[in-house]
């Protein structure tokens, strides 16, 4: 359970318990089963924007948001935010970006909440501390809670994709047509 690192050994028991008997993709889906409608890059720099308007008016501006098919859940990347500083004359300019990984296009609209607040903390808080995580409860205050349940989520995409992976291809039937 790799996503679940640092949490109590009895909750990551219990999770993978879940796991197993295949009964935590299920709860997710009946805990969370509103898809959100934030499908394209425009959508999403849109749905962040909102949110920094909301809770964060004084952070610089955004110059690109997008969903990003390069970002992999196996570097532990769910999202990015980079900040780039270029001097024009005597001034320091700052460009700001944030990428959350395509697999969030189609996840529910709560983890596709959080990872936005998460970045946008960034903005502000560069480090996971104590003042980061207070913007982020500030933002969303079932942070703590959504966070944890992405994990699970993803330990069960993860466990879908290693069964889809491992699963042996059907033979082919002599004189069966092609699909």
């Amino acid at each position: 359970m790799k996503y679940l690192q640092g949490y109590a050994p009895a909750l990551v028991a219990q999770a993978r318990q879940l796991l197993e008997a295949g009964e935590l993709g299920p709860l997710l889906a009946r805990k969370y089963p509103e898809p959100h409608e934030v499908r394209s890059d425009k959508a999403l720099f849109d749905y962040t924007q909102d949110l920094k308007q909301r809770f964060m008016r004084n952070a610089g501006p955004l110059a690109l948001v997008r969903y990003d098919a390069k970002l992999k859940v196996i570097q532990h990347a769910l999202g990015t935010h980079t900040r780039q500083t270029t001097v024009q004359g005597n001034k320091l300019k700052s460009r700001r970006e944030i990428r959350v990984a395509t697999l969030f296009r189609d996840a529910p609209a709560e983890f596709l909440r959080m990872i936005v607040v998460h970045e946008l903390a960034h903005l502000k808080e560069l480090e996971h501390d104590k003042a980061f995580y207070a913007l982020c409860h500030h933002m969303e205050p079932a942070y703590a809670q959504l966070e944890f349940d992405v994990r699970l989520w993803l330990s069960v995409k993860d466990t879908e994709a290693r069964a889809g992976a491992a699963a042996p291809e059907a033979p082919a039937v002599p004189g069966a047509p092609d699909a």
